[in-house]
Protein backbone atom coordinates (compact mmCIF):
# COMPACT_ATOMS: atom_id res chain seq x y z
CA UNK A 1 0.00 0.00 0.00
CA UNK A 2 2.85 2.37 0.77
CA UNK A 3 4.16 1.97 -2.79
CA UNK A 4 0.80 3.01 -4.25
CA UNK A 5 0.70 6.05 -1.96
CA UNK A 6 4.23 7.01 -3.01
CA UNK A 7 3.37 6.63 -6.72
CA UNK A 8 0.31 8.83 -6.19
CA UNK A 9 2.46 11.48 -4.50
CA UNK A 10 4.93 11.43 -7.39
CA UNK A 11 2.06 11.64 -9.89
CA UNK A 12 0.64 14.68 -8.11
CA UNK A 13 4.03 16.36 -7.74
CA UNK A 14 4.96 15.94 -11.41
CA UNK A 15 1.51 17.17 -12.42
CA UNK A 16 2.02 20.36 -10.37
CA UNK A 17 5.48 20.89 -11.90
CA UNK A 18 4.17 20.71 -15.47
CA UNK A 19 1.15 22.83 -14.63
CA UNK A 20 3.44 25.74 -13.66
CA UNK A 21 3.93 26.41 -17.39
CA UNK A 22 0.18 27.01 -17.65
CA UNK A 23 0.61 30.19 -15.60
CA UNK A 24 2.66 31.83 -18.35
CA UNK A 25 0.86 33.28 -21.36
CA UNK A 26 2.86 31.81 -24.27
CA UNK A 27 3.10 28.20 -23.03
CA UNK A 28 -0.56 28.29 -21.97
CA UNK A 29 -1.62 29.46 -25.44
CA UNK A 30 0.67 27.00 -27.23
CA UNK A 31 -0.55 23.99 -25.27
CA UNK A 32 -4.18 25.10 -25.50
CA UNK A 33 -3.82 25.25 -29.30
CA UNK A 34 -2.08 21.86 -29.42
CA UNK A 35 -4.80 20.41 -27.22
CA UNK A 36 -7.50 21.79 -29.51
CA UNK A 37 -5.80 20.32 -32.58
CA UNK A 38 -5.37 17.06 -30.67
CA UNK A 39 -9.14 16.93 -30.14
CA UNK A 40 -9.20 15.43 -33.61
CA UNK A 41 -8.84 18.28 -36.10
CA UNK A 42 -5.17 17.52 -36.85
CA UNK A 43 -5.77 13.78 -37.21
CA UNK A 44 -8.96 14.08 -39.28
CA UNK A 45 -7.14 16.37 -41.71
CA UNK A 46 -4.33 13.84 -42.11
CA UNK A 47 -6.74 10.91 -42.52
CA UNK A 48 -8.60 12.77 -45.26
CA UNK A 49 -5.42 14.05 -46.93
CA UNK A 50 -3.52 10.75 -47.10
CA UNK A 51 -5.19 9.44 -50.29
CA UNK A 52 -4.77 12.86 -51.91
CA UNK A 53 -1.07 12.98 -51.03
CA UNK A 54 -0.06 9.32 -51.41
CA UNK A 55 -2.65 7.99 -53.86
CA UNK A 56 -5.55 5.57 -53.62
CA UNK A 57 -3.53 2.93 -51.76
CA UNK A 58 -3.30 5.32 -48.80
CA UNK A 59 -7.06 4.99 -48.29
CA UNK A 60 -6.27 1.68 -46.57
CA UNK A 61 -4.00 3.51 -44.14
CA UNK A 62 -6.73 6.08 -43.52
CA UNK A 63 -9.22 3.29 -42.82
CA UNK A 64 -6.77 1.63 -40.47
CA UNK A 65 -6.34 4.92 -38.60
CA UNK A 66 -10.13 5.23 -38.36
CA UNK A 67 -10.33 1.66 -36.99
CA UNK A 68 -7.66 2.41 -34.38
CA UNK A 69 -9.50 5.61 -33.49
CA UNK A 70 -12.82 3.82 -32.99
CA UNK A 71 -11.30 1.01 -30.93
CA UNK A 72 -9.40 3.57 -28.84
CA UNK A 73 -12.59 5.58 -28.35
CA UNK A 74 -14.39 2.51 -27.04
CA UNK A 75 -11.52 1.62 -24.67
CA UNK A 76 -11.15 5.23 -23.59
CA UNK A 77 -14.83 5.64 -22.70
CA UNK A 78 -15.01 2.28 -20.93
CA UNK A 79 -11.88 3.00 -18.85
CA UNK A 80 -12.97 6.55 -18.01
CA UNK A 81 -16.30 5.39 -16.63
CA UNK A 82 -14.84 2.31 -14.96
CA UNK A 83 -12.13 4.18 -13.06
CA UNK A 84 -13.93 7.53 -12.59
CA UNK A 85 -10.66 9.20 -11.64
CA UNK A 86 -11.12 12.95 -11.09
CA UNK A 87 -9.00 15.29 -13.17
CA UNK A 88 -6.10 17.02 -11.40
CA UNK A 89 -7.70 20.43 -11.95
CA UNK A 90 -10.72 19.17 -9.97
CA UNK A 91 -8.92 17.16 -7.29
CA UNK A 92 -5.72 19.10 -6.61
CA UNK A 93 -5.41 22.49 -4.95
CA UNK A 94 -3.38 24.91 -7.06
CA UNK A 95 -3.76 23.16 -10.43
CA UNK A 96 -4.73 25.76 -13.00
CA UNK A 97 -7.18 24.66 -15.69
CA UNK A 98 -7.20 26.94 -18.72
CA UNK A 99 -9.20 24.84 -21.20
CA UNK A 100 -12.39 22.89 -20.70
CA UNK A 101 -12.02 19.11 -20.69
CA UNK A 102 -13.98 17.07 -23.23
CA UNK A 103 -15.35 14.81 -20.51
CA UNK A 104 -15.47 14.39 -16.76
CA UNK A 105 -12.74 11.89 -15.89
CA UNK A 106 -8.96 11.72 -16.09
CA UNK A 107 -7.83 8.12 -16.65
CA UNK A 108 -6.56 7.48 -19.29
CA UNK A 109 -5.60 10.38 -21.54
CA UNK A 110 -7.67 9.90 -24.69
CA UNK A 111 -5.75 12.65 -26.50
CA UNK A 112 -2.48 10.80 -25.89
CA UNK A 113 -4.01 7.41 -26.67
CA UNK A 114 -5.28 8.58 -30.05
CA UNK A 115 -2.15 10.58 -30.92
CA UNK A 116 0.17 7.66 -30.20
CA UNK A 117 -2.05 5.15 -32.00
CA UNK A 118 -2.48 7.33 -35.08
CA UNK A 119 1.22 8.19 -35.19
CA UNK A 120 2.32 4.56 -35.04
CA UNK A 121 -0.01 3.57 -37.89
CA UNK A 122 0.95 6.53 -40.05
CA UNK A 123 4.70 6.16 -39.51
CA UNK A 124 4.56 2.39 -40.09
CA UNK A 125 3.39 3.04 -43.65
CA UNK A 126 4.91 6.46 -44.35
CA UNK A 127 8.05 6.96 -42.21
CA UNK A 128 8.64 10.52 -43.41
CA UNK A 129 5.50 11.61 -41.55
CA UNK A 130 7.46 11.01 -38.32
CA UNK A 131 8.98 14.47 -38.67
CA UNK A 132 5.51 15.98 -38.25
CA UNK A 133 3.54 13.57 -36.09
CA UNK A 134 6.10 12.54 -33.46
CA UNK A 135 6.77 16.11 -32.25
CA UNK A 136 3.03 16.82 -32.36
CA UNK A 137 2.25 13.67 -30.38
CA UNK A 138 4.80 14.64 -27.73
CA UNK A 139 3.27 18.12 -27.53
CA UNK A 140 -0.22 16.60 -27.18
CA UNK A 141 0.96 14.41 -24.29
CA UNK A 142 2.68 17.37 -22.61
CA UNK A 143 -0.39 19.56 -23.12
CA UNK A 144 -2.46 17.22 -20.98
CA UNK A 145 -0.07 17.78 -18.06
CA UNK A 146 0.55 21.48 -18.58
CA UNK A 147 -3.18 22.23 -18.85
CA UNK A 148 -3.91 20.38 -15.60
CA UNK A 149 -6.23 17.90 -17.29
CA UNK A 150 -4.28 14.70 -16.60
CA UNK A 151 -1.80 13.12 -14.25
CA UNK A 152 1.41 11.67 -15.71
CA UNK A 153 0.07 8.15 -15.11
CA UNK A 154 -2.99 9.00 -17.25
CA UNK A 155 -0.71 10.10 -20.09
CA UNK A 156 1.56 7.06 -19.75
CA UNK A 157 -1.44 4.72 -19.73
CA UNK A 158 -2.90 6.49 -22.78
CA UNK A 159 0.40 6.11 -24.63
CA UNK A 160 0.65 2.41 -23.73
CA UNK A 161 -2.92 1.66 -24.75
CA UNK A 162 -2.52 3.64 -27.98
CA UNK A 163 0.68 1.72 -28.74
CA UNK A 164 -0.93 -1.65 -28.07
CA UNK A 165 -4.01 -0.80 -30.13
CA UNK A 166 -1.87 0.34 -33.05
CA UNK A 167 0.38 -2.73 -32.81
CA UNK A 168 -2.65 -5.04 -32.77
CA UNK A 169 -4.04 -3.20 -35.78
CA UNK A 170 -0.78 -3.48 -37.72
CA UNK A 171 -0.70 -7.19 -36.90
CA UNK A 172 -4.33 -7.70 -37.98
CA UNK A 173 -4.00 -5.63 -41.16
CA UNK A 174 -0.88 -7.53 -42.15
CA UNK A 175 -2.84 -10.79 -42.13
CA UNK A 176 -1.35 -11.84 -38.83
CA UNK A 177 2.25 -11.47 -39.94
CA UNK A 178 4.44 -8.50 -39.19
CA UNK A 179 7.20 -8.21 -41.75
Amino acid sequence: MRLLERLTEVDQHVCRLFNRANRRRMPARLFAAVSRLGDGVFWYAIILALPLIHGAAAARVSLQMVAVGLISLFLYRWLKHTTSRPRPCQAEVGILQSVAPLDEFSFPSGHTMHAVGFSIILVAYYPLWAVVVIPFTILVALSRLVLGLHYPSDVIAGALIGSLTAAASLYAFSGGMIS
